[in-house]
């Protein structure tokens, strides 16, 4: 459970389906500034979401294997505010429930009467991954992770869609271009991409100058259909790609996947979601039952 608890606080997100199909043809070339503009103008603007999930979660440890696990969720979220996720088990019962603020992480177990409340130190500490709400809410939306309209970014085209970069980090594109190329998570750090070269660029950025992001365009609509984050510095990547949306005013995601990399671990997650509602505020509740005690 703790495994799972994990994951999902990472891949909690994302309602009638319609595949996004990508077509392959030569596509026109189109100038950053006007993509830009495009994937600005798609931005949504929605403060409230609750909807309910199937989740399929694989973990990749290398030394230990692949382990899988499908879940039930009800999902509920308040934008820049709260995600809050209730995860069931057999028969309907609730296992365990998730509140991540922008601060803060609280869990309950209740398959062994536990919790845990702590800041996001503490769950990077107790859980080895730090969650973002901002990425995960962003990621809920079908938004463009991470993506600032102020910023300059290169155009290019992939694959019967349009892609930008983050331009500003020039000397790192590269590497990170050279991540997207191989698929396998194992094969790529398995690659040699010249380490002292990149330890040298490196040791000359900031924190945030070595993060690329590159986000894939559908060419008619021009929605996001992939956000790929890569922090050199760190060593990790997250690669959000939406396959589903909606095809009602909002054009919400209804199916996502979520892939995690860093070193001798990848984790994947799928969602498929149902009952997406927009216009309410979700009853979002937490408390500790008198019975629980702290996760050991």
């Amino acid at each position: 459970m703790l495994r799972a608890l994990s994951i999902i606080l990472l891949l909690s997100v994302a309602a009638c389906k319609t595949p996004l199909r990508i077509v392959n043809r030569d596509l026109p070339p189109r100038g950053a500034d006007k993509l830009t503009e495009l994937v600005a103008a798609n931005i949504a603007d929605i403060r409230w979401y609750t909807a309910k999930a199937d989740i399929t979660v694989s973990v990749d440890t290398g030394a230990t294997g692949n382990s899988e696990q499908n879940f039930n969720a009800q999902v509920r979220s308040v934008r820049d505010s709260a995600l809050w996720t209730s995860i069931t088990a057999v028969l309907g019962i609730e296992a365990a429930r998730v509140l991540l603020t922008n601060d803060s992480l609280k869990i309950l177990d209740r398959l062994h009467d536990t919790y845990f409340i702590g800041d996001s130190a503490q769950a990077k500490a107790r859980f080895g991954l730090q969650p973002s709400l901002g990425l995960l809410q962003q990621a809920l939306l079908g938004m463009p992770i991470g993506f600032d309209p102020s910023e300059k970014y290169k155009a290019d085209r992939d694959d019967g869609q349009y892609v930008l970069t983050s331009k500003e980090k020039r000397r790192f594109r590269r590497a990170a271009e050279d991540i997207t190329e191989t698929p396998d998570s194992a094969a790529r750090r398995d690659r040699d991409i010249s380490e002292r070269r990149m330890e040298r660029t490196l040791e000359k950025a900031d924190e945030r100058g070595a993060v690329v992001y590159r986000y894939w365009l559908e060419p008619d609509s021009f929605r996001v259909t992939r956000v790929q984050i890569t922090d050199l510095a760190r060593d990790q990547q997250a690669d959000v790609r939406y396959t589903e949306r909606s095809t009602d005013a909002h054009h919400l995601p209804v199916e996502i996947t979520i892939t995690l990399a860093e070193p001798g671990r990848t984790a994947r997650g799928t969602l498929a979601l149902s009952k997406i509602q927009v216009g309410e505020p979700p009853n979002i509740s937490f408390k500790v039952p008198e019975k629980f005690g702290p996760m050991p």
